[in-house]
């Protein structure tokens, strides 16, 4: 039997697309604090909630947008989202105080969440059931290679040139999608309600929520709130150790080490199943982070960053694909939404949990009470699994 073919234009276009959105986020989201600091004088908590009201605004999106995907469709979404996030780009020039940049923060994140959820469904019904876990693994690599080039050159940019020149480049790559946009063709039209939803007005929970995807999406936020304390606190455990030179060479390594793992982790959770994947990942995930916790060498740092780019760079890839396993084309929304509120939740609210542990534990203690996290996670999966294993979304045996 032939292979249905993945690499279509429109797969190729929102991936770029994706890959675009991220990237104007990442630029400023490493930046934007430090940028509050000095042109408003604001605290380190004020500069902080400039830089998380972004997250908060994406989940807000993430809330009602997988809803509103399945009655308007993919297409119209991705509009409303790249339009949002291109007018509260520009907004950034006329940002005269904190109240209109907390403002304005709050609406980029709003845009990013409804256009990166439309994103996401969009490609979800567009890759052959069949080769779901290979062509999300192919697209989740547009996020990141942002991860890796947008703090880097977000940091450049702002060391060497003066900070609105960020703000010019990210107008002109939330341009970019607008344009980009016209190319995409609608993957699944909105579908009409049937009988029996059109007969239930009230507003409940299916409505937001999809339940077949929460309990892999609960295990990710707890595994993401793990990633999160690498994510915001890596550069002040560098400084520590004496590694910050090492430190800016980090999350390049774990990019390269994701992007040449993510191929052969999709196809074998395709071909073989989501514990084939998930097990090894978690337990990779584990090993980096205490790796990470004992580091006391430039190789023992960056040793852990390839670590990673294994365990949570395929785990994140895996987890999606399983949340969006078995679901409806109608549902894919809904349950792309459910993913990625979990998700944002961990890497968006971990770092406020976690920065009341580490006064009391230090940064070493932190990474080795978040191995006890991500194998509390493990044990979860494990037990859902077994729990589940009729399951077919869950089942070994079903092809994606």
């Amino acid at each position: 039997m032939q292979e249905q073919k993945l690499w279509t234009k429109d797969f190729i276009t929102i991936s770029i697309i994706n890959f675009i959105l991220m990237l104007a986020m990442y630029l400023l989201l490493v930046t934007i604090a430090p940028f509050a600091v000095e042109q408003y004088g604001a605290s380190p908590s004020m500069a902080g909630l400039v830089s998380g009201i972004f997250i908060i605004g994406t989940l807000i999106a993430r809330i009602f947008s997988g809803s509103l995907i399945g009655k308007v469709g993919g297409k119209k979404m991705l509009f409303i989202g790249l339009l949002v996030s291109t007018i509260a780009t520009a907004f950034y020039f006329g940002s005269a105080n904190m109240p209109l940049l907390l403002a304005n923060r709050l609406f980029h994140g709003i845009g990013l969440g409804i256009a990166s959820t439309a994103t996401g469904t969009m490609i979800a019904q567009a890759i052959p059931a069949s080769r779901r876990g290979e062509g999300i693994g192919y697209f989740s690599m547009s996020t990141v290679m942002a991860t890796a080039i947008g703090p880097f050159f977000g940091i450049f940019i702002s060391q060497h040139y003066p900070f609105h020149m960020l703000f010019v480049l990210c107008l002109a790559l939330s341009i970019v999608t607008l344009i980009m946009f016209f190319f995409v063709n609608e993957t699944v039209k909105a579908s009409a309600p049937n009988k029996q939803e059109a007969g239930r007005k009230q507003i409940g929970l299916s409505n937001f929520i999809e339940v077949k995807a929460l309990p892999i999406s609960i295990i990710t936020l707890f595994v993401a709130l793990a990633y999160s304390g690498v994510l915001s606190f890596i550069s002040f455990y560098a400084k520590e150790i004496n590694l910050v030179q090492t430190a800016s060479f980090f999350f390049l390594v774990y990019a390269i080490v994701v992007l040449l793992s993510r191929p052969f982790s999709g196809k074998l959770l395709d071909v073989k199943g989501a514990k084939f994947v998930v097990v090894p990942s978690l337990v990779l995930f584990a090993l980096g982070m205490i790796v990470l916790s004992q580091a006391n060498s430039s190789i023992m740092l960056l040793a852990a960053g390839a670590i990673f780019g294994l365990g949570y760079g395929n785990f994140q890839s895996c987890a999606q694909a399983v949340a969006l396993k078995g679901i409806s084309v109608e549902r894919l929304g809904i349950a792309t939404s459910t993913f990625y509120i979990f998700l944002d939740s961990g890497l968006g609210f971990g770092p406020y949990f976690l920065g009341v542990v580490v006064p009391n534990l230090g940064y070493r203690g932190m990474y080795e009470a978040l191995t006890i996290v991500i194998l509390l996670s493990l044990v979860a999966f494990v037990y859902l699994f077994r729990k589940r294993r009729k399951d077919p979304i869950y089942d070994i045996d079903e092809k994606m």
